[in-house]
């Protein structure tokens, strides 16, 4: 019993000296507290009966909020140094930065000029527009009217809407309000481009302004009238060319059109349709004197039916100044020689001669054109060979006639026999004085042409820089592909020189 009760005494002064000690450290803590709240710099470790205090451990956000609270303790400082601000030294003439005034000093020519090389690679828009913000200098420079000659409008197209597009037309238009007048006083090139509904006013605001206007292109665009038309050939007395290749223009308004600026016009452009043929019963008139370029049919898909001309009617005056005539087609059209002679009986200075898909057209009729200068001649038939019987000789009438001239010259498709190409393609190995000729561009594909005639032609023209040879069944294999630059061009000779059929 005297055991037991010294125990429990024991375990009741172990129980008291524990809490003794606990409320001791609770009280240590408390005055550590008191000294050290939170955020005053300072944390407490404690390891059994060791207490440590590590200094600069607080959290950032307590020493920047102690910061700010000692920068306000001090306005006193930063007053005085606003009343008393330093004044630095100016700096020498050496020492100073660039001169932020360096663009008035550029000369006003010199600007015009930079601005011009750009406007010539990219056009005028949106890079002036965006030249003229930079300063007055600049301003003033962009506002030259020699650097709006060519200018091209585009309407910003919003889907498919079309109460959408007619907005960006009309906004567009309300803009060329005042650019017309201010910028495009010496226009000369205008482009117009997917306009629905107001290109009459516009084409009006360009009658007002532009006086100088040589060029204008309608590309895609509705609603063209004859009244439009007239009244621009009226205003603009230097309009010489009109391109209405894809756009939505009546026969009768381009008619009128031709009734007053003929004369002076030079390059027309047309894309045919149900009504190109009053039209070009119109040019066959008196009314296009000195045209050089006459482009129709270039979409390639459509056939053009020429009424014939009656017994008896003269012949009108032709062209004495075109060019270039395209009639091509990619199926079998109904252009004859009789019709090529009405079109260009009285074309001396014709270049350009596109006759690709006219298989009606003969030798014989080409050989009678007056032009002694023919420069492109392109014959090609592509995929109707085998519907129709083609002419087997006269490829030299040709080759005879514009030998020293010839640049270009498309044959593909064509039925001349093996001897007649042979004698055609001879000419050029014999041009007088010792000249080699300018043909650099032939196009022999589907043709019978042999490996002899092929290798003395390459041997002749130096300048050869492309050959068809495609489909040519009289070919060895191995060659019949088209051959472009003078390196794979002299590899064809050196490999039909070689072959068996040369040899032979």
């Amino acid at each position: 019993m005297a055991a037991a009760s010294a125990a429990r005494r024991s375990r009741r002064r172990a129980r008291g000296s524990t809490r003794a000690r606990m409320r001791a450290r609770s009280a240590e803590n408390w005055w550590w507290d008191r000294l050290a709240p939170r955020g005053s710099g300072f944390h407490l470790l404690q390891a059994d009966s060791m207490l440590l205090v590590l200094p600069g451990l607080e959290p950032t956000r307590a020493r920047a909020h102690r910061r700010i609270a000692r920068r306000a303790a001090r306005p006193s400082a930063r007053t005085t140094a606003a009343a008393k601000p330093r004044t630095r030294p100016r700096p020498e003439p050496s020492e100073q930065g660039p001169d932020s005034g360096w663009g008035d000093r550029i000369p006003l020519e010199v600007l015009v000029h930079i601005f011009g090389l750009l406007v010539a690679a990219d056009g005028p828009m949106p890079f002036l527009g965006r030249a003229a913000r930079v300063c007055r200098r600049w301003h003033e420079a962009t506002s030259h009217p020699a650097l709006w000659h060519t200018v091209t409008l585009l309407p910003q197209l919003v889907g498919r809407s079309a109460k959408g597009n007619l907005k960006a037309e009309k906004k567009l238009l309300g803009s060329l309000e005042w650019l017309m007048p201010n910028r495009f006083s010496q226009l000369q090139r205008l482009t117009l481009i997917h306009w629905k509904s107001q290109v009459h006013p516009v084409l009006k605001l360009v009658s007002e302004s532009c006086s100088q206007l040589t060029f204008l292109k309608l590309s895609d665009c509705h609603n063209v009238t004859a009244d439009t038309l007239v009244m621009l050939a009226k205003a603009c007395c230097q309009l010489h060319s009109l391109d209405l290749q894809h756009s939505m223009v009546e026969s009768t308004a381009v008619v009128s059109f031709l009734e007053e600026a003929g004369p002076r016009m030079r390059k027309l452009w047309l894309t045919y349709s149900s009504q190109t043929t009053a039209i070009l019963g119109a040019l066959l008139g008196s009314c296009c004197p000195q045209l050089q370029v006459l482009e129709v049919l270039r979409l390639l898909n459509l056939m053009w039916l020429p009424k014939p001309c009656g017994r008896g009617v003269p012949q009108g005056p032709g062209f004495p100044s075109l060019e270039e005539l395209c009639l091509a087609g990619s199926t079998c059209n109904f252009v004859s020689n009789e019709v090529l002679g009405r079109l260009l009986h009285c074309s001396p200075n014709l270049r350009l001669l596109d006759l690709r898909g006219c298989a009606r057209i003969t030798p014989a009729g080409l050989c009678d054109l007056p032009c002694q200068d023919l420069e492109q001649l392109y014959l090609g038939l592509y995929g109707m060979s085998d519907q129709l019987t083609l002419a087997k000789e006269g490829s030299p009438l040709l080759t005879q006639k514009w030998y020293h001239t010839l640049r270009e010259l498309d044959f593909s498709g064509q039925g001349f026999s093996e001897k007649d190409l042979e004698q055609a393609l001879a000419v050029f190995s014999g041009t007088p004085g010792g000249l080699h000729p300018v043909l650099c561009s032939l196009n022999l594909r589907g043709t019978r042409v042999t490996p002899n005639t092929v290798s003395s032609l390459i041997s002749s023209c130096p300048g050869l820089l492309y050959l068809n040879l495609e489909s040519c069944r009289c070919l060895p294999r191995g060659l019949k592909r088209a051959y472009r630059g003078l390196e794979e061009v002299q590899w064809c000779l050196e490999q039909l020189l070689t072959s068996p059929l040369s040899l032979s």
